[in-house]
């Protein structure tokens, strides 16, 4: 057993850490999680909870936050961790909130005052036989009101948007912000990162490399034949330890993971961990960038002229104190990969028009 000797310097340690987390406001990183009481929300905030480089986890939804706070709160990690929204409790029964939108409008304000990240999982995820698009009408109402409460309380905040259809969720939150005249390209980011965390899995284990070692950027956008993986700039090289036809299969495995978790969870869900695990390792490395750390790279959908007919479009950008510090690009592709960049762009653009269109009629 621990001796009180050792139980006190252990405390000591900790209680050194949380002031030398404290001690600057430069070192300081709240992060807000929308939708933390959702499938991808909680395991998403206990992530962030555990990394040292967060020293507050604000969890908000419209119900069931204060709960998951109060839970990830007792984690023996320095983070702070705030419930806003609704208890269960306030949300139905005889103890519901009389007005519930301007309880929640405040509870929200709450979250993202003083945010130095706003990750947003929150929406209806997918269901058998939903497409992405299915999803549009539901998840862009949302955007666009998570967009107004970011520009009146966090408006310098770098988000990261994870609700799907991202092609097109994300450029719903930027021109809501436009209209807020506080619209930043180098601060609103749509998280791909689940496609290369998919990548990596599939390819290393088709290529029988080390999954630890191996980096594949993925470009494009977030959705079916959007997605294109350049499996020919992958470090260390796999084609020479596939054949066309494994990059051909991986390539569509890639593009179609959402489905493969959707159909396997018949019903119950869709990918909701790998998610979390993507969309934390993404804003974690938005927290590294803010910091001053140098090299900090991430694929990232965002404005970009990298393709001339594409608005939005993810290619691996490079992370920094102001958000997006440099786009760098797509880098060579191969004739497989030139014929599977015209089906992305084929299949983007109408999103992203779709996107900008909905902000306009609303």
């Amino acid at each position: 057993p621990l001796s009180t000797s050792m139980l006190r310097a252990t405390r000591v340690s900790t209680a050194t850490l949380a002031r030398a987390f404290h001690s600057s406001s430069h070192n300081a990183a709240k992060v807000c999680v929308v939708g933390g009481a959702g499938g991808i929300g909680q395991p998403m905030s206990m992530l962030l909870k555990m990394s040292p480089l967060v020293t507050h986890v604000s969890v908000f939804d419209m119900v069931g936050a204060p709960g998951v706070a109060a839970d990830l709160s007792h984690i023996d990690t320095p983070a702070k961790v705030s419930g806003h929204g609704m208890s269960l409790k306030q949300f139905k029964g005889d103890d519901a909130i009389k007005n519930q939108d301007e309880f929640q409008a405040k509870a929200f304000a709450e979250a993202l005052q003083g945010c130095d990240v706003v990750v947003i999982p929150a929406g209806v995820p997918r269901k058998p036989g939903m497409t992405r698009q299915d999803l549009f009408e539901v998840n862009a109402k949302l955007n666009a009101s998570f967009a107004d409460a970011v520009a009146k309380n966090c408006p310098k905040a770098l988000v990261a948007i994870i609700s799907n259809p991202v092609n097109s969720t994300v450029p719903i939150f930027a021109e809501q912000m436009k209209k807020h005249g506080c619209y930043d390209p180098k601060r609103v980011f749509g998280v791909t990162t689940l496609d290369i965390v998919r990548s990596h899995t599939f390819v290393a284990e088709a290529a029988g490399v080390d999954v630890n070692t191996l980096k594949i950027p993925v470009i494009g956008g977030h959705a079916g034949a959007s997605i294109l993986p350049l499996l020919s700039q992958a470090k260390p090289s796999v084609l020479d330890k596939l054949s066309q036809e494994q990059v051909a299969a991986l390539t569509t495995r890639i593009q179609n993971g959402g489905t493969e978790v959707v159909n396997a969870k018949a019903g119950a869900g869709s990918a909701t961990l790998s998610m979390a695990k993507a969309g934390a390792q993404f804003a974690i490395s938005l927290i590294r960038g803010l910091k001053g750390e140098k090299g900090v790279v991430e694929c990232a959908y965002v404005e970009s002229d990298v393709v001339p007919e594409c608005k939005w479009f993810a290619t691996p950008v490079e992370l920094g104190v102001n958000g997006l510090e440099k786009n760098l690009g797509m880098g060579a592709l191969n004739d497989f990969e030139k014929a599977k960049l015209a089906e992305a762009i084929t299949e983007l653009k109408p999103s992203i028009t779709e996107g900008v269109e909905f902000v306009k009629a609303n």
